[in-house]
C-alpha cells in the first residue's frame, strides 16, 4: 500500500459473479422476466434467515416505514427505539405520525437495554424497535419477555446485522418484522436497498399492498384503493443482492476474521473497549468500534481528525437521537436526556475504526499502529500539561 493511499472506513467486496449477475437482469431482466431476479433474492434470503416472506425495498428505511403502517401504528401512539442508533430507526415512527421514545443501551452490547425499555413503557405504548447496532444483538430474551406482557409489537431493525446470531436464530428473525439494509457500506450491499421480513402473512399482504401505491394483486389495472407508496428495488439491484447472497459467508468470516486481527493488535491497549460478544451471541462486527477511556480527555471528534490527517477514514459513534437537532427540543428528548446515562457517558468516546471488506492484515496493523502513536502523543501532552 502507498503511503498516500487512504484506508477507507467501509465498502464492499464485488467479484466477477457480482458483475455478471448484474450484467444478465441490465440485459434480460425485461418484459416477462422483470421480476426473474426480485422472486430469487426474496426466495433465497427468507430461506437463509429461516422466515416465511421476505420483499425487496429501496431501503431499510421504507422497509420500518411499512412495518409500522401495516402494524397500524400512527398519531397518539408510542413506539421505543435505543437511543444510540442512526436516525432511519426513528424517522418512520414520525412519517407515520407516532412518537419515537428514546431508551438507553446496554453498556456493554451497546444495543437496547431491557430495563430501560421496560421502564419506558406507557398506555400510549405500541411497538419497540430494538437495533443490532453495529452487528451486535440485544439481550433479545429480555425485549421479547417484556413485549409479550405488554403486548408490543417488534420491529427488529437488523439493518448492520446480516449474518450475527443470537441462540442460533439469525438477526432479522425475531418479533413480528425484521428489517434490513443493503446500503453501498454494508456487508451485503445492492448499492442501495433493504429487505421486510416476516413469518406474518397478513402483515406481509397488508406492506406488499402498501408498497405498490395501494393496488390489490390480480385487481383491475391503475386502479388505487388507498393513497400508498412506490417502494420498490430494480432488477439489477436485486441481481446485485443475490450474488452477494450467494457468498455471504465468504463475506462474513471476513469481517469476522478483520476483527480478530483489529482484537490481537490491540489487546495490550490500556482504556480501550472493543465490540463485545455475549456467550450467546455471534456478531458480525460489522462496523469495528473502540470506545476510549473518557480520562484520557481525547473525543471521538478529534481522534477523527487526527486518523484522517494520517490518511485513514473513521466514523463516529452515533450521537443520541436526543441530542441532535432533528430531536433534541422534543419532551421526549428532554426526558431521555436525563434518563439514558449510559447513552451519553459511551457515546462521547466511541469510534468506527475502518471495517471495509477489502481490509488485509497489513491494513489493520497500520490502522492500529497509527492508533496507538496518536493516544501514545496524547497522553504525553496530558502528562506534560
Amino acid at each position: 500500500m502507498s503511503f498516500m493511499e487512504r484506508i477507507p472506513v467501509a465498502g464492499p467486496s464485488i467479484t466477477q459473479k457480482e458483475i455478471d449477475y448484474v450484467t444478465d437482469a441490465v440485459t434480460n431482466a425485461w418484459y416477462g422476466n422483470a421480476n426473474v431476479y426480485h422472486d430469487r433474492f426474496e426466495k433465497a434470503f427468507a430461506e437463509y434467515l429461516s422466515v416465511r416472506n421476505a420483499m425487496t425495498l429501496p431501503s431499510c428505511t421504507s422497509a420500518i416505514h411499512l412495518s409500522l403502517l401495516a402494524l397500524g401504528i400512527g398519531p397518539g401512539d408510542e413506539v421505543i427505539i435505543p437511543d444510540v442508533t442512526w436516525i432511519a430507526s426513528a424517522a418512520p415512527i414520525t412519517y407515520v405520525g407516532a412518537t419515537p421514545v428514546f431508551a438507553d443501551i446496554d453498556e456493554r452490547t451497546w444495543c437496547l437495554s431491557g430495563k430501560s425499555f421496560e421502564a419506558c413503557i406507557t398506555p400510549k405504548t405500541r411497538a419497540v424497535i430494538p437495533v443490532d447496532l453495529y452487528g451486535n444483538i440485544p439481550d433479545m430474551d429480555a425485549i421479547e419477555e417484556v413485549a409479550r406482557q405488554h403486548g408490543l409489537a417488534i420491529v427488529e431493525d437488523a439493518a448492520e446485522a446480516i449474518g450475527s446470531e443470537y441462540k442460533g436464530r439469525k438477526a432479522g428473525s425475531f418479533g413480528d418484522v425484521g428489517v434490513f439494509s443493503f446500503h453501498g457500506s454494508k456487508t451485503l450491499t445492492t448499492g442501495e436497498g433493504g429487505m421486510l421480513v416476516t413469518n406474518d402473512t397478513k402483515l406481509f399482504e397488508r406492506a406488499r399492498f402498501l408498497r405498490d401505491h395501494g393496488r390489490k394483486p390480480g385487481d383491475k389495472m391503475f386502479f388505487n384503493h388507498e393513497v400508498a407508496y412506490k417502494y420498490k428495488m430494480s432488477s439489477m439491484q436485486a441481481a446485485l443482492g443475490l450474488a452477494q447472497l450467494e457468498r455471504i459467508e465468504e463475506l462474513l468470516e471476513q469481517k469476522r476474521r478483520t476483527f480478530h486481527w483489529y482484537e490481537e493488535e490491540l489487546k495490550d491497549v490500556e482504556g480501550l473497549t472493543l465490540n463485545y460478544a455475549a456467550p450467546n451471541t455471534k456478531p458480525v462486527y460489522w462496523m469495528i468500534t473502540v470506545i476510549l477511556d473518557p480520562k484520557s480527555d481525547l473525543t471521538k471528534e478529534r481522534l477523527m481528525e487526527k486518523m484522517s490527517e494520517r490518511h485513514i477514514d473513521c466514523r463516529p459513534f452515533f450521537h443520541p437521537l436526543s441530542s441532535i437537532p432533528a430531536y433534541r427540543d422534543t419532551e421526549q428528548a428532554r426526558v431521555a436526556r436525563a434518563r439514558n446515562q449510559v447513552s451519553y457517558r459511551i457515546t462521547p468516546y466511541g469510534l468506527n475504526l475502518p471495517s471495509a471488506l477489502n481490509m488485509t492484515k497489513e491494513r489493520v496493523g497500520i490502522v492500529c499502529a497509527t492508533l496507538k502513536d496518536i493516544l501514545s502523543e496524547n497522553a504525553s501532552r496530558s502528562a506534560a500539561s
